[in-house]
């Protein structure tokens, strides 16, 4: 009996300890920055301004990646999500600028649907590769949005064949009392300073998109997780025969997912032109669809993690567009970071993966003390190898829906 009784007690630590893992992550990372910050001296890494910039490169992966999300969830895999931002980027423009800030959102959303409308007959009805039906998109999204930058933006004041004239501001809040947080920043104290340039960058100037955003994570988690449609559509991407068998429209389901794939995309173009910038501009994409999905599978096809994932990038997008002396700082705490996994793998007793941990560190130390910058021209590759180095890392510990990307075909559960 005392086994039996005390199995939920372990039960119940074990979720406690879970959800501790966050907080206790977040406050490591403060706890880092902040150490980072005094023993460098660079300052600007954690100001306010600099986690602003996080959160305007941030939201358009993080909305790259839901999109990603739910499509994978469904079992549709959704490389299309570059040409669906773009498309969503030339729409926002073009609706905006002839009829206001609120009506680009919209067409953003209706601009990067339509590109899921296309994938969702390819993949699921059609049984087109998945892979292809995405590369396809992506040309026909940077194609089509030339076209039609050319034709519609040539002929505006301010605009070109590949940009938009500029467009109305869609407006930022800030938070009541925010504002006294620079005072305590401007101080330069150990942890609070730290804290208070944080909290000032996501709490001051934030714009209505942004908020939007944190709402359709949230919405998201609890639609997927907490509904009797998204286990449906979940067991969509888990096992589809099985769903079918229980009477789940398996068709549907995926197709939904595809759709709402395509608008949360287009949202994030929307977002680029309308907030990160002040228009459409041809390429502005720049990869972020891409970005987008390496954030999703970074947090485990989750919408929490997918967040993180995006704030993690859009920190080192952030930072390479304020300079080199940021990076260069980051430098000293990656080889930190890779110290403490070398450990880790010793302790474990795998051994080479530390040597390999251990030579990387030593390398990264070196480059840290051995120079006093980082040429320009290498910091902006930062997010990409970032984005690198955390997928090979994170890699081991990922768990894909059973059935994302297999082709479904109704009536083979019989």
């Amino acid at each position: 009996m005392s086994t039996v009784a005390t199995r939920p007690a372990a039960g119940i630590t074990h979720r406690l300890g879970r959800k501790a893992l966050l907080p206790l992550g977040l406050l490591g990372i403060l706890v880092a920055l902040s150490v980072l910050r005094v023993a460098t001296g660079v300052n600007d890494i954690d100001s306010a301004n600099a986690i602003s910039a996080a959160v305007v490169a941030a939201v358009p992966l993080a909305l790259a990646g839901l999109g990603g999300l739910w499509s994978e969830r469904a079992g549709v895999v959704n490389i299309g999500l570059e040409g669906m931002m773009i498309m969503g980027s030339w729409s926002a423009a073009y609706a905006a600028y002839h009829w206001g800030a609120w009506a680009g959102v919209i067409a953003a959303i209706a601009g990067g649907m339509l590109f899921g409308v296309l994938h969702a007959i390819a993949t699921v009805f059609f049984g087109v590769d998945q892979i292809v039906s995405g590369v396809a998109i992506n040309l026909l999204g940077a194609g089509l949005t030339k076209f039609l930058a050319e034709r519609f933006f040539s002929s505006l004041p301010g605009g070109g064949a590949t940009q938009s004239p500029s467009l109305p501001d869609i407006g930022t809040f800030t938070v009541p009392g925010s504002s006294a947080l620079s005072d305590l920043e401007g101080k330069h104290w150990f942890l609070v300073s730290d804290l208070a340039g944080i909290l000032g960058g996501l709490l001051t100037n934030v714009s209505w998109l942004t908020l939007i955003t944190v709402l359709l994570i949230a919405a998201t988690a609890y639609v997927l997780w907490r509904t009797p449609f998204g286990l449906r559509l979940r067991s969509c991407g888990e096992a589809p025969q099985a769903a079918e068998t229980l009477g789940v429209n398996v068709y549907l389901y995926k197709t939904i997912a595809v759709l709402v794939s395509g608008a949360l995309a287009g949202l994030g173009g929307g977002f680029l032109a309308m907030v990160a910038s002040d228009g459409f501009q041809q390429g502005q994409t720049g990869g972020r669809g891409y970005i987008g999905l390496a954030a999703m599978i970074f947090g485990n096809w989750m919408p929490l993690g997918t967040a993180l994932g995006a704030l993690l990038f859009g920190y080192t997008q952030a930072l390479q567009l304020r300079g080199g002396d940021q990076v260069h700082a980051l430098l000293l705490l990656v080889g930190a970071g890779v110290i403490v996994g070398a450990i880790w793998m010793a302790v474990r007793r795998r051994v080479l993966p530390a040597v390999i941990l251990a030579v990387t560190a030593v390398l990264v130390l070196s480059w840290y003390f051995g120079s006093n910058t980082i040429d320009p021209n290498l910091t902006s590759t930062a997010p990409y190898v970032v984005t690198l180095l955390v997928m090979a890392f994170a890699s081991q510990h990922l768990r894909m829906p059973a059935a994302d990307g297999d082709v479904y075909r109704k009536g083979e559960a019989g």
